[in-house]
């Protein structure tokens, strides 16, 4: 059975993924390489796409409220501090993209912006997914039937298919890929 709490675990693999590519992208911006604008915008529609609009979506629009309808309060709890730093994150994300902006233009301080913000990010979402992992979902799990959790991940499917669009899922999964040959790779 695919539970909820085990489809946005392995959302939290496919982030961590990503990030690991974020750092490098930060690094041999640092080191004055040269980083394809298109792989930060690249970077860029997967946390803005896969990471918040439909991880993210997904607890904010369906876990979390079925939480606090199981008496997990939001304010002073795990979900507060959760949707707390979605909000950071979503910040995070923001001076990224003005900075890959301006390193299209070539502006001078944009790659240290944009490796300041990555880095930001990427400490931010690891120290969040860990809580995650190992408070919040594993209290999920002991609020939760098992028939709950199954019709939570069917909706997640629902949700998903209505906030990215048909394939959408697929084509952000081979970008994940593209993303981490081009920049892992040695």
């Amino acid at each position: 059975m695919n539970t909820a709490t085990g489809v946005l675990r392995q959302e939290h693999d496919a982030i961590l993924r990503m990030l690991e590519v974020a750092e490098e992208a930060a690094r041999r911006l640092d080191r004055g390489e040269n980083v394809p604008a298109d792989t930060l915008a690249g970077l860029l529609e997967f946390f803005r796409l896969f990471a918040d609009r439909c991880h993210h979506g997904k607890e904010e629009d369906l876990l979390f409220p079925l939480l606090e309808k199981k008496g997990l309060p939001r304010a002073g709890g795990p979900i507060g501090v959760m949707l707390d730093e979605h909000e950071q994150g979503r910040s995070l994300v923001r001076q990224m993209a003005a900075a890959a902006e301006d390193y299209g233009k070539s502006d001078s301080t944009a790659r240290r912006r944009w490796a300041e913000a990555a880095r930001g990010y990427a400490d931010l979402l690891r120290q969040h997914i860990h809580k995650e992992n190992n408070v919040l979902f594993m209290v999920a799990e002991s609020l939760l039937t098992d028939a709950e959790q199954a019709e939570l991940a069917r909706a997640f499917e629902r949700v998903e298919e209505e906030k990215l669009g048909p394939g959408t899922h697929e084509r952000l999964h081979a970008l994940m890929d593209r993303l981490a040959a081009q920049v892992l790779a040695p």
